[in-house]
């Protein structure tokens, strides 16, 4: 009986040891991937500009894994010393709270939480087994820890003051951001936590409709709701970048009509270059310009229907062609479980594409950084 009781024992830490100590590093390896496929030759001209400009990407999910940010990753998309070998000047990254099971980009509920089994095989504290708000909460600290550890390799952006030192051969910037606010948890006030905390751009939703609006992906797909509306004007007066990304399109449609200060989509395409559900049509892309604001292009299939740079530029032009080139962005989304044909350190890809592609050099370093920087200035001013 008692070799039994051992036995069990055993293979009870065994299941432990595995769980916590192989499985989230498994799924990380497994939903972040660089799919290998042949790149092009950079020109010497690409790599001599690339070296100039001041890149910002608006969206990468890097804090949702258990990595140190500070040391090399030998999978996924982003860590520091691949940033400063990619010359990213500002990143930012997304706090994922919540995603569904079975997630798809046509239909979820709210109903299930795969980041939940991820929270308690990470060890995370107990605070965040069951709260939204700490999850974001403790994704700023794990940020927070990094800039601190950093050697002054990394700073965090808060203020538009803190952007001004963005470039210029500065350390990496970081910001931070919230990918649907679902994590408010129903409650006006968190939304001054989430800004104390560092977040200084969110999104309304997700993958699932939730009590601001409707989401892309969602059941209904409504527009906002009264507390959605509430939380927008707020973000606003605080100086908090509203991002659309993932939202429904009636969403969409009623957040451009009442926004006040440039709108971001974050990270996503155009449904002229690549149908789809979460990609923006032209009317869209109309109105993020009306507002002043800057769409992010990414790098993964379901947002260019492919994972060639060629494909990330053609997406460019179109939005460039439609509404003026001081309207594109960088909005990767790496480390948001996709594949894609590069990481952060390959990014002088996308400016030999640029160049291929026949953009100035004005253009490809607006495109590239400049109008990013521009919209989170204006952003991150609270309104009078």
């Amino acid at each position: 009986m008692q070799t039994w009781a051992i036995r069990i024992g055993l293979g009870l830490a065994l299941v432990l040891v595995g769980f916590f100590g192989f499985a989230p590093g498994y799924v990380d390896y497994q939903r972040n991937v660089v799919d290998g496929e042949p790149l092009p030759e950079v020109s010497a001209e690409a790599r001599a500009l690339h070296d100039t400009l001041t890149i910002v990407d608006l969206h990468g999910d890097t804090l949702l894994w258990d990595r140190d940010l500070l040391e090399p990753a030998h999978h996924g998309h982003i860590d520091l010393p691949r940033l400063q070998e990619g010359n990213v000047a500002l990143q930012v990254f997304s706090s994922v709270t919540k995603t569904p099971r079975d997630q798809n980009y046509d239909n979820n509920t709210d109903e299930t939480d795969n980041i939940t089994l991820l929270v308690f095989a990470q060890l995370q504290p107990v605070r965040t087994w069951t709260s939204l708000l700490e999850r974001t909460l403790y994704h700023g600290e794990k940020l927070d820890r990094a800039v601190a550890g950093s050697e002054g390799q990394l700073f965090a952006v808060r203020t538009v003051s803190d952007l001004a030192e963005v470039g210029n051969d500065a350390p990496v910037a970081a910001m931070l951001s919230v990918e649907g606010l679902h994590d408010l948890e129903g409650d006006i006030a968190n939304l001054q936590v989430l800004y104390d905390a560092g977040v200084r751009m969110a999104g309304l939703t997700h993958f699932f409709d939730n009590e601001l609006a409707g989401s892309a992906h969602g059941v209904d797909k409504d527009g906002l709701t009264e507390f959605g509306l509430e939380v927008m004007v707020q973000m606003e007066e605080l100086g908090m970048v509203i991002d659309i990304a993932h939202c429904s399109h009636q969403c969409v449609a009623e957040v451009l009509a009442l926004a006040r200060r440039p709108v971001v989509s974050s990270h996503g395409g155009v449904q002229a270059t690549c149908p789809g559900v979460r990609n923006l049509t032209d009317e869209e892309i109309r109105g993020v310009a009306a507002t002043g604001g800057v769409i992010g292009i990414g790098y993964w299939p379901g947002a260019v229907c492919d994972t060639s740079p060629t494909a990330i530029v053609v997406a460019m032009r179109h939005v460039r062609d439609l509404v003026g080139v001081e309207h594109v962005a960088l909005g990767s989304d790496f480390d948001g479980t996709v594949t894609t044909r590069f990481d952060t350190s390959q990014l002088v890809q996308v400016t030999h594409a640029l160049l291929e592609d026949g953009w100035s050099e004005d253009e490809i370093r607006a495109v590239m950084g400049l109008n990013a920087l521009r919209v989170l200035r204006e952003g991150l001013e609270p309104l009078a």
